[in-house]
Formats: structure tokens, C-alpha cells, sequence
């Protein structure tokens, strides 16, 4: 909330038009946004130096002030209205506003042509750009899809998602930000893409890698087996003698590659064996001799 205006600019209610000019001046050159890209706190403590300002150096509205005719945002004190000088602004600050600071306007300095510079770029300002964030499945983001977001307004945005894309990656959409002032164009929408977990296939570069289960048969008598892919299952050839570990490669089934070509899936085999016990399997493992011998853990059965 504004406090006395002869407080802001640190003069007495006894001073000169001069003097509260040349206070006014000290203070824009030292907390003017323009001179001050990004301190919130100087932006703020400017609206108000320029709102006291704009109230003293206007002799009647500084009579009326100082009659208890109005407050110091220049509101009728009776009806509790508020009305500022720059209330017609674009945005609503009082920067923005060639009364805030005329008297600079007037000179030659360096200064002045900084706050015209700053005028005009406010006066066609571009719009600020919007996020958004996107979730999408793990097989949308290599092989690609349309997305649509639905904005906090009701309208949507198509979001086209390449082939490819990783985790985290900002795709922008030219022009679909919020809208700027005067010549100033609209701003982007900068889509963040989330990639949800997939728990079948995980990534490494532009390989993905895929567990896939297979019965004692196919293991040991080798088969054609059908595999997932991120654009459909395909078939793939287990060789005889497979084995838990093993890790098969199918070509050009990963994610695209930014020069062209796809990276491989890589297919890891696990042997599992029927959950209900089998009597003719554990017949055939009892009389199984060389199954015996053999000890997958180095050395000689015990």
C-alpha cells in the first residue's frame, strides 16, 4: 500500500515544485526497471516514487492532497474510488506512462534515451511465452504422435511429438503464447515433454531393452517367438541352447537416430518354468545324468 507521498520521495510538505523534482529524478535514475532488469523490490519501490511523484508535481491534485481531498493513490477520499494517472496503461504500471518520467523526457542525456528506448519496447512489447508440461507414453516417444493439451481457458493445442524424442525434451510452438502489446507478436508455448515409465522397455541412448520370458523348450530346442516392439510385436528366432542372460538384437527396432537410422532393441532372455509342478519334467531331470554333471558354478557337482 502507498504511504505519504512526501515520505516516498523524501521531502517535506513544505518543499519546492524543484526540489520534489529533483528528488524524484535521484530516485527513478536509481530504481527505474530499466535500469534495474529483474529486482522486483526496485520495481515495486518505483511505482511508488513515480505514483508520489505524479501526485506532487501536479499543483492541483498536491492542494488537494494536502486539503484531505484525496489519498495518496489520488482517490476521493469520500467515495473511496481509486483513480491513478496511469490507471488507462496497458499493464497497469506506472512506468509505463510518459508522465512518470517527462522530465527526463526532456533532456539529452543518456538516461533519457535509455527510458524512451524502454517506453517504446513496453508500447510494442512481445508476449510472454507459456509452459506447459505433456505426459506421453514411452512408445510415443520413439515412434512419434499427436498430442492435444487443453488450456487453463478452455482451448487446446495440437502438439506434435517427433520420433525420437527423450525425456524432459521442450518442444516450442511458435506464436501460441500469450499475446504482446501494439507491434509486439504473441509469445510461444513451451511444451515440456514428461515420458512415463514403461515396464516392459527402458532406454539407453538409442537402444532400448526389452526382458523377455521363455519356456525350458525354447530354450533348449531353440523356436520363433513373438517380441514387442515400440511399433509392434515382431517375430525373432531363439537359438537352440538359449539361456537365462542371453541377449538377442534386433536391428533398427530402437529409437531414431538424429542422422538418420534407428538404434536396436535388445531382447535379454529369462527361462521360466510352469508355475504348477510338472511330473513328467521332474522325471526326466531325476534320470537326467548328464544334467547332474553339470555344475553351472564351476567345479564338480557335490
Amino acid at each position: 500500500m502507498a504511504g505519504n507521498p512526501y515520505d516516498t520521495l523524501g521531502v517535506s510538505p513544505s518543499a519546492s515544485a524543484a526540489d520534489i523534482q529533483k528528488a524524484y529524478r535521484k530516485l527513478a535514475k536509481k530504481l527505474h526497471p530499466d535500469l534495474n532488469p529483474g529486482d522486483k523490490t526496485a520495481e515495486e519501490k518505483f511505482k511508488e516514487v513515480s505514483a508520489a511523484y505524479n501526485l506532487l508535481s501536479d499543483a492541483e491534485k498536491r492542494k488537494r492532497f494536502d486539503n484531505g481531498e484525496i489519498d495518496e493513490s489520488g482517490a476521493e477520499r469520500p467515495q473511496h474510488q481509486f483513480y491513478r494517472d496511469f490507471a488507462n496503461s496497458d499493464d497497469g504500471h506506472p512506468y509505463t506512462s510518459t508522465s512518470g518520467f517527462a522530465d527526463f523526457m526532456d533532456t539529452d542525456d543518456a538516461l533519457a534515451e535509455l527510458l524512451r528506448r524502454g517506453q517504446r519496447a513496453r508500447q510494442n512489447r512481445r508476449g510472454e511465452d507459456l509452459h506447459y508440461r505433456l505426459p506421453i507414453d514411452f512408445v510415443d516417444s520413439i515412434s512419434g504422435a499427436s498430442k492435444r493439451i487443453t488450456l487453463p481457458d478452455g482451448d487446446t493445442l495440437e502438439v506434435k511429438i517427433p520420433p525420437g524424442l527423450i525425456d524432459g525434451q521442450i518442444l516450442r510452438l511458435k506464436g501460441k503464447g500469450a499475446l504482446g502489446a501494439g507491434k509486439g507478436g504473441p509469445g510461444d508455448a513451451l511444451i515440456e515433454v514428461e515420458v512415463l515409465p514403461d515396464r516392459r522397455f527402458t532406454r539407453d541412448g538409442d537402444d532400448i531393452s526389452l526382458e523377455l520370458p521363455i519356456s525350458l523348450s525354447e530354450a533348449v530346442l531353440g523356436g520363433q517367438v513373438r517380441v514387442p516392439t515400440p511399433t509392434g510385436d515382431v517375430t525373432m528366432s531363439v537359438p537352440k541352447g538359449s539361456n537365462t542372460g542371453t541377449i538377442l538384437r534386433l536391428k533398427g527396432k530402437g529409437a531414431p537416430r538424429r542422422g538418420g537410422g534407428s538404434g536396436d532393441e535388445l531382447v535379454k532372455l529369462k527361462i521360466v518354468l510352469p508355475k504348477s509342478p510338472d511330473p513328467e519334467l521332474e522325471a526326466f531331470v531325476s534320470n537326467w545324468t548328464k544334467g547332474k554333471e553339470f555344475n553351472p558354478r564351476g567345479g564338480t557337482p557335490s
